[in-house]
């Protein structure tokens, strides 16, 4: 039978049900007319004439006591065996059966329920039912449903029927709407909107539901080998199973490739997904039953899956998770989580989701790009860390832009994956733009050297770590961690933007107030937040005055030491196995933990700069568009500062020239010098800060 054929029989059967409704108040509710006697011929006595139906007896008639008494049958008793029949004739042809029939086989209904979900249907769907229920009860002022009016009318009433634990109540397939002293059994009984709709042939997701849900998109085409893999172990799991499935929980941090993975497992079942976030479940426990509730009923009645995601940074309370998944046996629910919970006393089935590998991303930048990949692939894949449909959304809007921007593909592409993975650290970091080059910075040549070493190894990391087969050899250490150490103002964090604009890369500076908390277990949240979203590879991580977070463990002597040493311990590891370049920055390199020294990759001292170095520190330190006069280079490098300290005294020498409206001059920049050496608390010689022309010099 097909899907209109069916929706065409549905729809008849449900109108014979209606009409036998119908006809059964019409019997308890219409007395039959005895004609009125001929003039002259005393009225007949009238008696009443009860047939025996069932378990109870029906009032069909009136029986006169004279001779020509006769049985005068009600029209609408004939009308319900026809539309009984009518019922009968069309659930068996129908298949699948009738929406009701259905529904009472799937919710466990007895035939008294069903016929009770029926009545109360019955008054939403026909405006007649009402008066007739009024009238079938002899009360004007009960046009409703009822429990009593129920039990009168249909076969074999039971009272458990209307318990709370019954399907009726415990499904919310009728209300109750019992005010005051009113007694339950003449309460006025409703039947579910969405019960009365599914009856009719409608069906759809509870609207109750869904502003607490979001469909799950099917995953498509394409979708990487190891998700499908991991998609069939879950299938194959549960197929395993032969009681009510166990929940399954998706452990990783990226929720996109977790949604892939439930839309391949319930693709497999035939099902839809619907995603709840955990923040959007009611807090009051009777509220959190009925949502259970009312999801466990959606389950049994549609091809439907709940994936619950627990996603977020915050630790959701195991209260409401747990609750939500004890109320829901039977029906398939994904839990996606980072770690595993024990939310069930059934063992779940765990699953890790990670994102497609190095390799899969590759493939899928070259299936996106076609033929204009050339190189492209293999520079995205090693740096920046996508799931498949991003990558193919990149692609797409890439190559619309492509008309209209100037630059090339490859630089499109890659600004463009900086911006998606940017990640959201505007409480725990601050974003620097790096706006310094190879050409501001003054180093010697071996610490230069390093530097490059250390832009050319991120750089060319998917070629050693991916074609070349050394990620297979090393579990951990993929990651490239650095040391700058030196001296205040010395250049470090100069060096940090000299490589982040080389790579193109972003640069957050590490807000240590923000990251560190004195109350135990925050600071260890914090940074797992940090790494986790440093972790797509869009980012440089710099941690100045790397000293405080970075610390030596101490003897354990009470509580603070013990929980400051697992601080250190969780970043040990975690530093370990972060995949991406974070720069630590100290002018106390002897105050960090030596355990961190073995996974540091470079240690790049910035020395305190000579007199060579200050003098081209001062050639840089003015930018061309400002008005010097004949600044004395050589004197100035006499004077026993770092890069930063130039730095300031620069810019403090040119807000004095602006105010006095002249050029920067040698005098001014010593004034300016004198001020910072006071501010840093050293000793000054005054003719240390005198200065006099060349030209003016008193001769010999």
């Amino acid at each position: 039978m097909t899907t209109t054929e069916w929706n065409d029989a549905n729809t008849r059967y449900v109108s014979a049900a209606v009409a036998w409704v119908r006809a059964l108040l019409r019997e308890r509710a219409t007395p039959f007319a005895v004609p009125a006697a001929p003039q002259g011929i005393p009225a007949p006595v009238r008696r009443p004439f009860w047939r025996s139906v069932g378990r109870r007896r029906m009032l069909v008639g009136e029986q006169s006591a004279l001779p020509e008494t006769r049985l005068i049958a009600i029209e609408s008793g004939d009308r319900a065996s026809a539309a009984a029949a009518q019922m009968r004739d069309l659930a068996a042809a129908m298949t699948p059966p009738p929406a009701l029939l259905s529904l009472a086989r799937t919710l466990e209904l007895s035939e008294f329920e069903r016929n009770v979900l029926l009545l109360c249907a019955a008054a939403d769907l026909d405006t007649s039912v009402a008066a007739l229920c009024a009238r079938a009860q002899g009360e004007p002022s009960r046009p409703y449903p009822t429990f009593a009016l129920a039990s009168a009318l249909f076969d074999d009433p039971a009272w458990d029927a209307i318990s709370p634990e019954r399907p009726l109540r415990y499904w919310r397939l009728i209300e109750i709407a019992q005010s005051g002293a009113v007694s339950l059994i003449v309460s006025p009984l409703s039947a579910d909107e969405r019960i009365v709709n599914l009856l009719k042939g409608v069906s759809y997701l509870d609207d109750r539901l869904m502003p607490l849900l979001a469909a799950v998109p099917d995953p498509g085409d394409g979708v990487p080998s190891s998700q499908q893999i991991a998609a069939q172990r879950i299938v194959d799991q549960l197929r395993a199973v032969s009681q009510q499935p166990p929940p399954v929980q998706l452990l990783g941090t990226d929720g996109a490739s977790k949604l892939v993975v439930a839309g391949l497992v319930c693709r497999a079942y035939g099902l839809r997904a619907y995603r709840l976030d955990w923040r959007l479940l009611p807090a009051a426990p009777a509220d959190l039953e009925s949502l259970a509730r009312l999801w466990q009923r959606e389950s049994l009645l549609m091809p439907v899956a709940l994936y619950l995601d627990i996603d977020g940074g915050e630790i959701p309370p195991s209260g409401p998770v747990d609750m939500v998944i004890a109320r829901l046996p039977g029906a398939l629910v994904f839990l996606a989580t980072r770690h595993l919970r024990a939310v069930s006393a059934r063992a779940p089935i765990a699953a890790d989701v990670d994102k497609p590998t190095e390799e899969e991303q590759r493939a899928c930048w070259a299936g996106a790009l076609g033929a204009a990949a050339d190189g492209i692939p293999e520079a995205l894949a090693a740096q920046f860390d996508l799931n498949a449909e991003t990558i193919r959304e990149l692609v797409r809007r890439a190559v619309t832009d492509a008309e209209t921007d100037r630059e090339t593909l490859r630089e499109r592409l890659w600004d463009a994956c900086r911006g998606l993975t940017r990640p959201r650290l505007d409480t725990l970091a601050h974003r620097v733009a790096p706006r310094a080059t190879w050409d501001d910075i003054v180093l010697p040549d071996a610490e230069t050297d390093m530097l490059r070493q250390i832009a050319d190894q991120v750089g060319h990391r998917g070629t050693v770590y991916g074609t070349w087969g050394f990620a297979q050899r090393m579990s951990r250490g993929l990651g490239i961690i650095v040391m700058f150490a030196g001296a205040s103002g010395s250049g470090k964090t100069m060096a940090a933007e000299v490589i982040a604009n080389e790579l193109r890369l972003d640069l957050f500076r590490i807000d240590l107030s923000a990251v560190m908390s004195k109350y135990i277990g925050e600071t260890e949240a914090n940074l797992r937040r940090l790494f986790d979203a440093a972790e797509d590879g869009g980012s440089i991580l710099l941690f100045d005055e790397a000293d405080a977070l970075f610390g030596k463990r101490t003897e354990v002597k009470d509580s603070h030491d013990r929980y400051a040493n697992i601080e250190i311990n969780y970043l040990l590891q975690r530093m370990e196995s972060y995949r991406g370049l974070a720069i630590l920055a100290t002018n106390m390199k002897s105050a960090l933990d030596q355990a961190f020294m073995r996974r540091l990759r470079f240690v790049v001292d910035f020395p305190f700069p000579g007199v060579p170095e200050r003098k081209l520190m001062w050639q840089k330190a003015f930018p061309p568009g400002t008005p010097t006069d004949a600044l004395d280079m050589d004197r100035l490098a006499r004077l026993n500062v770092t890069g930063g300290h130039i730095a300031v005294i620069a810019l403090n020498a040119a807000f004095a020239a602006a105010r006095a409206g002249t050029a920067v001059s040698t005098p001014l920049v010593l004034d300016a010098a004198r001020i910072e050496f006071r501010k840093l608390g050293r000793p000054i010689n005054e003719n240390d800060f005198r200065w006099q022309p060349a030209a003016a010099a008193v001769p010999a």
